[in-house]
């Protein structure tokens, strides 16, 4: 197969170099700095205890050629549409693309686009670009999770085995992606909105954080998607974090980049408006957040 893996941070990157071990002829997208150190000198990665580096065919995506049987999109929430429109003339109704993106409607965001099949998933890493042509993963944790159609998802799996990473299928995608999403969502907005760290949002906004949480879960409740149970698993997880952990989208606004807070914050928001469910306190927070970006 020619697979295409657009965007090569940290979940990008890590994927791709492990890809880039097995048969499959594998491309990847980047831009910048990151990129031509990555022509220079190759992808290194660096986990806890070895560091590896592979030779990518790495491009900027204006320069994508050819046709790819799978396409990956691992970019931000904001950049996938362009994405995709930039990569569209290489793919075809027999492609199968996936976005690993944050959020949990970037299937719907692509039906909407493409004649492809869309498979849809989330992963599970802790990773990023710690400077150019760098990738830094931490600890063992790894599991991309897919589904769909099943002809495209077996096909996926067998490269994921090949590549040797950790994946699951689960039969409820939909649920497993609302499941990752709940905690991204309420950390994401209360860091941002507190502009404080995980374990201090924790410790000092605990209620106003279990009362997001439940808003987040009513809301896909409404959507027949049940994670009630992932209210306390939530806390639990941030309260094991490493104290000053914080989110990317904190992280972003702090630095002063775009965020993604439609796709965490206001996706919420608005579909609460859409089934009747009221969200008053992440209400509160994204339109906070609203001025704050405005403000940057």
């Amino acid at each position: 197969m020619r697979i295409a893996v657009v965007g090569l941070g940290g979940v990008g990157g890590y994927i791709c170099a492990s890809f880039n071990k097995t048969k499959h002829n594998v491309v990847g997208f980047a831009r910048g700095e990151h990129l031509k150190k990555i022509q220079d000198n190759g992808l290194e990665i660096v986990e806890d205890s070895l560091s590896w580096n592979e030779k990518i065919d790495a491009r900027e995506l204006d320069n994508c050629s050819g046709y790819f049987d799978l396409v990956l999109f691992c970019v931000k929430s904001y950049d996938l549409v362009e994405s995709y429109e930039r990569i569209s003339k290489c793919i075809d109704s027999k492609s199968t693309i996936l976005s690993l993106s944050n959020g949990v409607n970037n299937g719907d965001i692509l039906r909407r686009l493409t004649k492809s099949t869309v498979l849809e998933g989330c992963v599970y890493i802790l990773s990023h670009i710690k400077e150019p042509g760098i990738i830094r993963k931490k600890g063992k944790l790894f599991a991309c999770v897919f589904g769909g159609d099943s002809v495209s998802t077996e096909k996926l799996s067998k490269i994921f085995d090949e590549a040797k990473l950790r994946y699951k299928t689960p039969s409820d995608i939909k649920q497993a992606i609302w499941r990752k999403f709940i905690f991204i969502s309420a950390f994401a907005t209360s860091t941002s909105y507190y502009d404080k760290s995980i374990g201090f949002v924790y410790e000092n906004h605990r209620d106003e954080v279990k009362k997001v949480l439940e808003e987040i879960a009513n809301v896909a409740n409404s959507m027949e998607i049940d994670i009630y149970d992932e209210i306390e698993k939530s806390l639990q997880t941030a309260s094991k974090v490493p104290y000053d952990s914080s989110t990317s989208m904190h992280l972003d606004f702090q630095n002063k980049k775009r965020v993604e807070l439609e796709s965490l914050t206001g996706y919420v928001v608005e579909h609460g408006k859409k089934y009747g469910v009221e969200t008053p306190q992440i209400l509160e927070m994204y339109e906070g957040l609203v001025l704050k970006n405005k403000a940057l």
